[in-house]
C-alpha cells in the first residue's frame, strides 16, 4: 500500500481536529501530530484493509492527549459550555473535556484547585500537599470528594441559571453620599452577579458551589464577588464556607400579604381616621407658616403624613433598633426589592427622607404614600440652606447653589425674576401647634389603631428570614405610619377625596434646639 494514500485525508483530518480543539493554532497543531503518528507508524499496519479505521483510532488518541495537555494552557474559567455531557460511548470527545472543564470551574476553591493541579497540571499527591501547605491525607480526601463532586454534578445546568435576576438595591439610614467622589454603598454590590448571589442567598446560607450552579457562573468568579460582598457588609457566614444575605429583599410575597389584610385590617377603623384628619386639616389652616402657595386640598395630605408620624412617636410602642455603624462609619442598611411591581412600597406605606442643614436650623423632608412616588432627588444640604435663607432674608448670596437648587426643581423662578421657595415651611413654634392638633384628633383613636397594627404585624413578620430581626422590627415599626397610606387609598377609592396633585409631598422643618 502506498504511503501517499494518507495526502488524501489530509483535509478530513484537519476538519476532525478543527471539531475537536478551540482554535486555529491549536487545530494545526492536533492535525500535525495525528499525521505525522499515521506516517511514522504506517510500516506496522499489517492489514491495509484496517488502514481506516487504524488512521481514526489514532486521531481519537491524539485528540484525548491533545486536550489533557491543552487544557492547563486554555481559560478554565469560560463557562460557554454544553448543558450537558455527552453519552459515554462519545467519551473521546472535546464536549466531555469542555464540560468537565466547566464543571471544575463550578468547584469551590478547596476543590478546583487540587483537581487541577493533580489532572491537568500533573501533581502527585506529595507535591500538591507541598505546595498547599497541608497533610496529604487532606490533599487525598479532598481529591476524592472533588471526584464525587463532578460525578454528581455532571448534569443539566440548572433552569435558574438560565433566568437570572434583577435586584433594585438601596440603602436606608444615614451618610454623607451623593456624589461622584462619595457615592452611595450600594453601586459596590449593584452588578449582575453579585445580585444575583444576594437573591439566591437570601433564605438560607449557601456555599460557593450552590450559587455557582443557580447563578450558572463558575464558582471561581462567585467567591471572588463574595468576598466583596462580606467586605461591604452586604452577606455574613454564619457557618464556614456558607454565605447568607444580611438585608431585607422585598418580594412578591410582602404585596400580597399587604393585598391581603392591610385594608381588611384598617377598613373598620379608615372612616373616622379619616374625619379626624380632616378635623385636623380645618384647624392646621388656622396656623401661621409658609405654605409656599398651596391650596388646603394639596395640604391636606402633607397635614396627615405629618400627623401620623407625630402620633407614632406618642403611641407607637413597637420596638425600633438602632441602625448599627457600617464599615464607612455611618449607621445604614441595604434594603432591596426584585423589581416585582406587587412590591411592598409599590403597595403599602410612607417614607421621609432628610438631609439636614449644615448651618442652618431646617431639615427637608419628603414623603411618598400608597402608589405614589418619590421626588427623583433629595435635597442637599447647602440647598436647605439656599432655601432657609430665601424664607428668612429674601434672598441668598449663594448664586450658584441657587441655580442648582432651580436646576433640580427646588427652587422656582417668578417673571420678575425673583427666586421662590415651592416648599411648605414650618417654624418650632408652628410645627409644635400642629403636633397639638393632630394630637387631640387622633389620640382618642390611637388605642383601637395600635391594636389593628400589631395584629397585622404578627403575620407579617413570618415573611422575613430569621436572621433579619431587627430589619424586621424597623420595618415593622414604620408600618405603624405606612397604615395611612391605606386610609388614603380606601378614601380615594371611596369617593371621599381627591387624588393628590403631586406624586409626592415635602416640606422643611425647622429643627428642635
Amino acid at each position: 500500500m502506498d504511503i501517499s494514500v494518507i495526502e488524501q485525508y489530509i483535509d478530513r483530518i484537519y476538519g476532525f481536529a478543527v471539531k475537536h480543539t478551540f482554535t486555529r493554532d491549536e487545530a494545526d497543531e492536533l492535525s500535525q501530530e495525528i499525521l505525522f503518528t499515521a506516517v511514522k507508524d504506517f510500516p506496522k499496519l499489517c492489514d491495509h484493509s484496517r488502514f481506516e479505521p487504524w488512521l481514526w483510532g489514532i486521531a481519537k488518541n491524539k485528540a484525548k492527549t491533545f486536550a489533557r495537555r491543552a487544557g492547563k494552557m486554555r481559560a478554565l474559567y469560560i463557562y460557554d459550555l454544553p448543558e450537558s455531557l455527552p453519552a459515554e460511548e462519545e467519551d473521546t470527545s472535546e464536549e466531555l473535556y469542555a464540560a468537565l472543564r466547566g464543571k471544575i470551574a463550578a468547584l469551590s476553591a478547596m476543590y478546583r484547585d487540587i483537581i487541577i493541579m493533580y489532572y491537568y497540571d500533573c501533581l502527585s499527591v506529595k507535591e500538591i500537599a507541598a505546595k498547599l501547605a497541608i497533610p496529604e491525607g487532606t490533599v487525598t480526601w479532598r481529591l476524592s470528594e472533588g471526584r464525587k463532586k463532578l460525578k454528581k454534578e455532571c448534569t443539566d445546568m440548572q433552569e435558574t441559571a438560565l433566568r437570572p435576576k434583577k435586584l433594585n438595591i438601596d440603602i436606608y439610614g444615614s451618610g454623607n453620599y451623593g456624589c461622584n467622589n462619595i457615592p452611595f454603598p450600594n453601586v459596590y454590590i449593584d452588578d449582575a452577579l453579585s445580585q444575583n448571589i444576594l437573591y439566591y442567598a437570601y433564605e438560607s446560607p449557601k456555599n460557593a458551589e450552590e450559587l455557582s450552579a443557580l447563578c450558572g457562573v463558575p464558582a471561581y468568579f462567585v467567591e471572588d464577588r463574595i468576598a466583596n460582598l462580606v467586605k461591604r457588609n452586604a452577606v455574613t457566614e454564619p457557618a464556614r464556607g456558607k454565605y447568607q444575605t444580611d438585608f431585607i429583599i422585598w418580594s412578591d410575597k410582602h404585596g400580597i400579604y399587604a393585598e391581603e389584610n392591610m385594608k381588611k385590617a384598617v377598613a373598620p377603623i379608615a372612616g373616622r381616621m379619616l374625619a379626624a384628619l380632616q378635623a385636623v386639616a380645618k384647624e392646621a389652616a388656622g396656623l401661621d407658616f409658609y405654605r409656599a402657595e398651596k391650596s388646603e386640598d394639596e395640604l391636606f395630605f402633607l397635614y396627615g403624613i405629618m400627623a401620623f408620624n407625630h402620633i407614632s412617636s406618642r403611641f407607637n410602642k413597637m420596638p425600633l433598633p438602632k441602625i448599627p455603624q457600617n464599615y464607612d462609619g455611618f449607621s445604614w442598611r441595604y434594603i432591596a426589592n426584585d423589581g416585582n411591581t406587587r412590591h411592598f412600597r409599590d403597595i403599602i406605606g410612607s417614607q421621609a427622607c432628610m438631609n439636614t442643614g449644615s448651618r442652618g436650623t431646617y431639615g427637608y423632608y419628603i414623603y411618598r404614600f400608597s402608589k405614589f412616588k418619590f421626588r427623583p432627588k433629595l435635597m442637599y444640604d447647602i440647598y436647605i440652606n439656599v432655601c432657609e435663607d430665601l424664607l428668612t432674608h429674601g434672598k441668598t448670596e449663594d448664586s450658584e447653589h441657587a441655580a442648582c437648587a432651580l436646576r433640580d426643581g427646588f427652587l422656582t423662578k417668578r417673571e420678575n425674576g425673583e427666586l421662590f421657595v415651592p416648599i411648605p415651611a414650618f417654624t418650632r413654634e408652628s410645627h409644635s401647634a400642629f403636633c397639638e392638633i393632630a394630637e387631640k384628633h387622633l389620640s382618642p383613636l390611637m388605642p383601637e389603631y395600635t391594636a389593628i397594627v400589631e395584629e397585622y404585624v404578627k403575620g407579617y413578620k413570618k415573611l422575613f428570614p430569621a436572621h433579619l430581626a431587627d430589619d424586621c422590627a424597623r420595618c415593622c415599626h414604620s408600618t405603624f405610619v405606612d397604615m395611612y397610606g391605606k386610609i388614603i387609598e380606601i378614601a380615594i377609592e371611596e369617593g371621599k377625596i381627591s387624588p393628590p396633585a403631586l406624586p409626592h409631598c415635602e416640606v422643611m422643618l425647622q429643627r428642635k434646639k
